[in-house]
Order: C-alpha cells, then structure tokens, then sequence
C-alpha cells in the first residue's frame, strides 16, 4: 500500500497553516483591502494582475489520493474599449494514473501504467474578451480555450491538443460576489492511442463579503467527461471556505482555504478533497 510521504504531509500541514496564519490576522489588512481590491479579486476577469497558487489534496480515490499545485497567472491587457484577460493553468500533480477531474487536465490520466508520478500536467490557458462598459449590473467575458498535451508523464494528461468556447457573467452586489464560468472542450489532434477529450466545466461561485477583509466563499468545479461510457460522468463537489484579503508590507495578497465533497462523481473518483490559496496581487 502506498505510503504518504512525510514531506508531502509537511507540505500539507505548511500550506494550510500559512492560509489559516494568514486568515487569522497575524498579518494584518490594511484600508484599501475591504473595498475595491477585494472586488477585483472576486472577478476573475477583473483588470487586475495577479498570481495564484493553489494546492489541492483529493481524497479517497480507489488508486490513491492525489496532491496539485496549480499555478494560474492572470494578465489582463487593456486594448482599446477591451480587456482581453489572459488566465493560464500551470497543475503540478503528484498522484496516480486515471484520476478523473485533475485541475488543469481535461481528461483521464492513462490507466495502463499503474504506480504514482510527479511531475507537470496538462497546461490551460484561456482568453477572454471583456468591454470595459457594460450596461446594467452584469459583468461578461466571453473567449476561447485552450489545452496543451505538457504532461511529463501519461498519468498526469490526457495526450491530446484540446480547444473550445469560455464564458463567465457575474454580479457585484454590495454584500459581495456571484457568477459563473463555464468552459467546453473537445480533442483535436494528439496521441492517437488515447482516448478524445469531450468535456464540460461548469464553475458557480458566490463570495459574501465580512468585516475587515474577510469573506466567505463557495466556489464549486462541477465537470462533465462525455467519454465516460457508463457509470456517472459528472463529477459534482459542494462545499465551501473562508478568505481574507491582507497585506505583508506593501505587497496585497489574498489567502483561502476550503473543503468540498464530491456528492456525484464516476466510480473510483475522489471522495472529497481540501485546500489553500496563497494569491499575490498587483492592481493596476
């Protein structure tokens, strides 16, 4: 039986321990993080550079439990009455082959190669087109989607070149934030001894803003695989976190943690997974 690493659970205890030390107000917010910062960090297409990081431990996988860093720049560009929002997903994974939903890779790992890697997934990146005037209260994007095959092992991606529409829409009401982004991708060229990807994602999000940069949030990745032949081919997790908005020095910083169970998923999927963002930010 696969044994957990000591340093993988170190790594655990550190990165959420440094999200909660955070959210704990050891560090403290200052003025403008209540405000506008806050509502610029809810809008993932919001003119606002920044860098997450995002760890990510899925529990309870028939063949084991996985571990993903995702790495995920935001770069907006301003031109002319446009945002174009640049989002890209750079996953890290350690886990086994065939684990269904890894962040960042749209398909299933190749299960005919059993044991756990490391190493990096498949990279994501989107575009959104965003006008900088809208009329009425809804915030919109729409673009396009992309999926390189960059996995260094056949565990950890689907093999394939795969594209596809992005939209989300969102509303910024006093109390906070609520929206949805959703993403269709299908498999155009790659290896051809794997299997296409058809899939859709489908991400809700509502954040209720606190007092003193606090929030809480629920911010569900609900995914379709369309090549599942039988059994369920969504995968559907509920749950939630909490988040604080702060500042270390001059740098402006977002940190969260959270914890979903995966009320719908395919046979041998994770059960529930947990964890913590660490996100710098850079407003323009």
């Amino acid at each position: 039986m696969y044994k957990f690493p000591e340093w993988r659970s170190r790594l655990t205890v550190a990165v959420l321990g440094l999200g909660l030390t955070s959210l704990g107000g050891l560090v403290q917010a200052q003025g403008e993080a209540g405000g506008d910062l806050r509502a610029a960090t809810q809008n993932p297409i919001s003119a606002m550079y920044s860098l997450p990081f995002k760890f990510t431990f899925d529990n309870g996988a028939d063949n084991g439990d996985a571990n993903v860093l995702n790495i995920q720049p935001v770069l907006p560009v301003t031109v002319g009455d446009w945002n174009l929002v640049n989002r890209i997903i750079a996953p890290l994974a350690d886990a086994p082959g065939g684990v269904p939903g890894l962040p960042g890779n749209p398909g299933i790992g190749d299960t005919s190669d059993s044991g756990r890697t490391f190493g990096l997934g498949d990279i994501n990146y989107s575009l959104f087109f965003n006008p900088l005037e809208t009329k009425g209260k809804l915030i919109w994007g729409i673009g396009g989607s992309v999926t390189l095959p960059t996995a260094t092992d056949d565990r950890l991606g689907s093999g394939k070149w795969s594209a596809g529409p992005t939209a989300v829409g969102l509303v910024q009401p006093s109390w906070g934030t609520y929206g949805m982004l959703v993403r269709q991708l299908w498999s155009f060229a790659g290896d051809d001894d794997r299997r296409g990807v058809n899939q859709s994602l489908i991400e809700p999000f509502v954040n209720y803003n606190l007092n003193n940069g606090w929030y809480l949030i629920s911010d569900s990745v609900i995914t379709v695989d369309w090549k599942i032949d039988s059994g369920d081919k969504m995968t559907l997790p509920l749950g939630g976190g909490v988040g604080k908005i702060f500042k270390i020095g001059d740098q402006a910083m977002n940190a969260r943690v959270e914890a979903y169970s995966n009320v719908v998923k395919p046979d041998g999927a994770p059960d529930w997974s947990i964890g913590g963002t660490i996100q710098f930010l850079f407003p323009r």
